[in-house]
Order: C-alpha cells, then sequence, then structure tokens
C-alpha cells in the first residue's frame, strides 16, 4: 500500500472505533493495527533489532491499554507508537529527536497537507481513489461548507433538512473523521527537517577524532587554570556532601519520631532535594567533562575525585531509597512511595551511566541518549505492571489497613479487595464493589476494559 492509503485506512479505523464509545479496548486495537501496518511498511534496511523490539512493546502497550485503560498504559501506547514510527524511517536519528519532529510536524501538518503532490500518488490514467476523492470527497467538502452557509442564511432552507431525524451525529464522525485523519497524517507522512537531519551528529556517543585534544574552554581561561579550577571545586563539593550526608542520615534516622503527616511532608522534601541534587551533580560533571578533560593527561586527579563524587552521591540516593523503605514499611504502599522509589533508581542509574561516561570518554549525548531510553523502559514497566492490586495486597496485611483509601485512591484492586470482603465477611464492601464491576462491565464493547471482565 501507498502512504495515502494508509492514512486512509487508519483515520477510517479510527471513525469506526471510536464513534460514540468511550476509551478502552478500541485504542488497545487501533494502536495493534498501527505497530503490525508500521512492520509491513518499514523497508528492509530499517528493520533492525530495536524496529522489532519497538513493535513487540508497541503491541504489548496496547494490550495493556486494553486491559487496564489508564493513563500509564496510554503513554506508553503513545511513546511506543511514536518510536516505532520514528525508527522505522530513521534508524540512526537519536531518540531525543522525537519530540521535536513530531511537534514540527504537527504544526506545519495544515501547510503540508495542502502540499498533496507530496503525499497523493503522481498518477496520468485516473484510478478509483482519483475519482473518488475528484467525484465524492471535494463535493461532499463543497457542499456541507454551503450547506452551514445558507441554513444560517434561512430557516426554511435549514428546515428542509433539519426536520428530518438520523440516529445518526454528524457533528461527531466529522470531528472524529478531522482528529484521525490528523493522527494518521502526522503518523504515516512526517517529514524530518534538514536542520535536524544536520544535527543528529551533535547527540553522537563518541567523540570525533579532531575533539580528542585537550583545550581550554573559554578564551579567558588556560587549560591549566581550568584544570586547577575543577581539582578545586570537587574537592570542596566532595567535602561540602560529606557533611550533608552525615546530617541528612542524622535527621532522618536518629531525630526523636514524629507525626505520620510531618514525616511523610519531611521525607518527601528531603527526597525531593536528593534528586535535584543528583541532577546537578550530573551537570557538574557533564560541564567539565564534555569534551577536552576526558583526554587530558594530566586531569587524572580531577577524574579520581569526579568518581569519588558519584560514589558519595550514590551513597545518598541509597540513604534516601533505605528511608522510604522505611517509611513504606512503617505506613504502607502507596502510588507517591513507589513513585519516589522510581526517581531513586532512575537518580542511581544517571549515576552509574555518569561513572561509565568518564572511564569509557563517551560524549555527554551519551548520558540523555542512554537516559532517554531508561525513562522510556520506566514507562513499560508502569504500564505492564498493576500497581493498584500490588499496593492493596501488600497493604491488606496491615493493623492499620484503611479500605475506603484503597477503595477510592487505588485503580484495578477491585480482585484483591473482594478477597478481603470475603475473609471479613463484609458484604456492604463486596456491593460496593460489584456495583463498580458491573457498572464497567457494561459498557458497549469498543469501550470496555479487559480487567473488570476478569472478575469473577
Amino acid at each position: 500500500m501507498k502512504t495515502h492509503q494508509y492514512i486512509f485506512l487508519t483515520a477510517s479505523l479510527f471513525v469506526i472505533l471510536f464513534y460514540d464509545q468511550e476509551m478502552g479496548l478500541n485504542l488497545g486495537i487501533l494502536g495493534i493495527v498501527y505497530a503490525v501496518l508500521t512492520l509491513f511498511k518499514t523497508s528492509t534496511k530499517n528493520r533492525t533489532k530495536a524496529l522489532y523490539i519497538l513493535t513487540g512493546t508497541s503491541i504489548l502497550s496496547s494490550i495493556a491499554f486494553a486491559y487496564y485503560g489508564d493513563f500509564s498504559s496510554f503513554l506508553a501506547v503513545v511513546s511506543s507508537l511514536l518510536l516505532l514510527a520514528f525508527k522505522s524511517k530513521n534508524r540512526r536519528m537519536k531518540i531525543l529527536f522525537l519530540i521535536p519532529v513530531f511537534i514540527v510536524n504537527s504544526c506545519t501538518s495544515f501547510c503540508r497537507f495542502f502540499n498533496l503532490d507530496e503525499w497523493l500518488p503522481k498518477r496520468n490514467i485516473p484510478g478509483l481513489w482519483q475519482k473518488t476523492f475528484a467525484f465524492v470527497v471535494i463535493p461532499l467538502v463543497l457542499v456541507s461548507v454551503f450547506f452551514g452557509i445558507y441554513s444560517v442564511g434561512s430557516d426554511h432552507f435549514a428546515a428542509l433538512f433539519t426536520d428530518y431525524e438520523l440516529d445518526i451525529n454528524l457533528w461527531q464522525i466529522f470531528c472524529l473523521s478531522v482528529l484521525g485523519f490528523f493522527i494518521a497524517f502526522n503518523y504515516w507522512n512526517y517529514a524530518v527537517e534538514k536542520l535536524i537531519y544536520k544535527a543528529n551528529h551533535v547527540l553522537d556517543n563518541e567523540f570525533r577524532k579532531d575533539s580528542r585534544v585537550p583545550k581550554a574552554t573559554y578564551s579567558f581561561l588556560d587549560l591549566e587554570i581550568e584544570r586547577m579550577s575543577g581539582v578545586i571545586s570537587f574537592i570542596s563539593l566532595n567535602i561540602l556532601l560529606v557533611f550533608f550526608i552525615i546530617t541528612y542520615n542524622y535527621e532522618q534516622f536518629y531525630e526523636v519520631s514524629k507525626t505520620p503527616g510531618q514525616l511523610s511532608a519531611e521525607t518527601h522534601e528531603r527526597v525531593n532535594a536528593v534528586i535535584i541534587s543528583i541532577i546537578m551533580a550530573i551537570l557538574v560533571i557533564m560541564f567539565y567533562f564534555k569534551a577536552g578533560f576526558n583526554f587530558d593527561s594530566k586531569a587524572g586527579l580531577m577524574k579520581t575525585l569526579a568518581v569519588i563524587w558519584i560514589f558519595l552521591n550514590a551513597v545518598l540516593v541509597l540513604s534516601a531509597a533505605v528511608k522510604n523503605y522505611e517509611y513504606i514499611i512503617n505506613y504502607g504502599f502507596t502510588y507517591k512511595r513507589l513513585g519516589v522509589m522510581a526517581f531513586l533508581i532512575l537518580s542511581l542509574t544517571g549515576l552509574i551511566l555518569t561513572f561509565i561516561k568518564i572511564r569509557k570518554k563517551k560524549r555527554n549525548a551519551f548520558l540523555l541518549n542512554t537516559m532517554a531510553w531508561y525513562v522510556y523502559g520506566t514507562i513499560l514497566v508502569c504500564s505492564y505492571v498493576n500497581w493498584g492490586g500490588f499496593i492493596t495486597s501488600q497493604n491488606m496485611n496491615r493493623k492499620d489497613f484503611v479500605v475506603n483509601y484503597h477503595l477510592t485512591s487505588i485503580s484495578f484492586n477491585e480482585k484483591v479487595l473482594l478477597k478481603y470482603a470475603d475473609e471479613k465477611n463484609d458484604r456492604k464492601l463486596e456491593k460496593t464493589i460489584r456495583n463498580k464491576v458491573r457498572s464497567e462491565t457494561s459498557k458497549t464493547f469498543l469501550s470496555k476494559i479487559i480487567y473488570y471482565h476478569t472478575i469473577q
């Protein structure tokens, strides 16, 4: 099939799947169709291992959304399909250009749509699609526009058509058609600007040979002074961080116990401070080791101090993780506490990658490119796992288990709560859950969320 056929096919499918429906199974079906069609459309040279993996994650994310229908699985579907489309055409393009490319295409889609020769096939002999476009689509669009104009100008003219009732929501079909076409057009017919192609080398992981010569970053500082500045900076930062780790751990583990509310607020404040500190630490190292100092034979001391600072920052992350784990043990699991743990793991991953960058003499882009994939992997994990069920199953064994909180604030835990209601012989809770499940399972087929149909 040609590009225009993919556009019209998926735009039509979008209307069929979402007409008079809520978002649910339909988006999962659409995501799988997009993933399979993308694989078929991709040229052989671009069918890399990464593309097959992204096809798999796109299909799994679509299934996850059909099963849960929550925001994390929606984010996984969108990010997976965008990455799949991006890599299907540009296997060497860096992942960090993904968002700029699709933002630019979304903003310029109106202009690119009217550049018909670029996305519609050129044929001398009219085919079926050309006859359809010329004899049906164009006249229908013109009639629709002028019908609206004439209806405003004449009530009797409008009455000729409005007196008849059709069981079709034309306005909804129109809006879905526009949205479906917009998505399909930008997915199948996006373009990468030459400026972005030319800038792709800026995000290479390895240094070029001509940039491996140690040289000063700024004209007003010579190499020797800048090297000494780095040594002094890292010595000062290491001393400062040692004192901070001591006071941080003292406040966390040895101060007088406080109320759960105060402890919660202080724990999150400290964790936020740790995460910001780690980000700043990585940025400082990126500043000093962006080019020449990676290959400077006299920068051994500065590299050692930087590695020590990475190690101390890792100790800080582990301290925060231990405190967060202790907090979970004492007060139970929540989405926020699991999110804190995820951020701390990503922070520790960033520090490990920073260490690899220094040891392997990688460019700063190596950190950004690699971390982007780890963030994507985190999104996938969040979408595939039933965290609501996990949280409730862990907390229900606690003496301070709050049923109402888990009923109203935690999602996809109905199976666990039904088990809890059965154990406690709580018929009121069971009835509430059954009513919610009945409400979800009574939705139309394409609006269904599979999870609720697995509850006995």
